[in-house]
């Protein structure tokens, strides 16, 4: 089954083509692109070249596997917003998972790792996995210093993601190098069981974790004395 993957949740733009059958996942194509301002003009140009490059057409997916963030308000809705439109189009189903686990699930190596993404507001949204890839804690948004304490009293000894990177001296805790963004075919993994049973179409909810930075005037100052 051919499916379509999208993320926007962080400063990287990444969609891809993959294969899922009932033996795992495999990846037909790629495009990635960090620009945390471009999310808008990059995300559709990149789902163009990947069937150029497959030889595939948009009919012939079966399913979009859609990162929910956590994320910043605009970037995230880019990414959302083209599966919602592209399923709608085709017909098709879609199905959501938590950007972080496609950084936790890969970065997995038998202990708990932190994963930290850059929530902007000196802020990182962040999770921690199991040495399995399962999620223990989160998605949730902090400063850098408040997870650190969550962090080490869950038993991380690593932090990954491009949060991390960002914030490793107040982590202070040994830095992964990758993975620094959501991993398609992890997320695409995740909602395997899902694509292969046909399952209903799913809404695709963002996890804002919070209010976005701009908001609507609550009401209107008086010009005149």
């Amino acid at each position: 089954m051919l499916v379509l993957v999208v993320d926007s949740a962080t400063p990287a733009v990444t969609a891809a083509l993959v294969r899922i059958t009932p033996d795992g996942v495999a990846p037909v194509a790629a495009r990635r692109a960090v620009d945390a301002r471009a999310h808008g003009e990059l995300l559709a140009p990149q789902v163009d070249a990947l069937f150029a490059e497959s030889g595939d057409r948009p009919a012939d997916l079966a399913a979009i596997v859609a990162g929910l963030g956590p994320g910043p308000f605009t970037g995230l809705r880019v990414g959302l917003v083209t599966a919602v439109t592209m399923g709608q189009v085709l017909g098709i189903p879609t199905y959501g998972v938590c950007s972080l686990d496609g950084v936790g699930r890969p970065a997995a190596g038998g202990e708990p790792v932190l994963v930290a993404t850059d929530a902007r507001r000196r802020e990182v949204y962040w999770a921690v996995y199991a040495g399995t890839g399962e999620r223990v804690a989160g998605p949730d948004v902090h400063t850098p210093a408040e997870v650190a304490g969550r962090a080490g009293e869950l038993g991380a000894t690593a932090a990954v993601g491009d949060g991390a990177h960002r914030y490793a001296d107040a982590l202070g805790l040994p830095l992964r190098a990758e993975p620094r963004y959501p991993d398609p075919v992890a997320l695409a993994e995740l909602a395997a069981e899902r694509v292969l049973a046909a399952a209903p179409s799913e809404p695709l909810t963002p996890l804002y974790l919070r209010r976005p930075d701009a908001v609507a005037a609550t009401g209107r100052k008086p010009v005149l004395p």
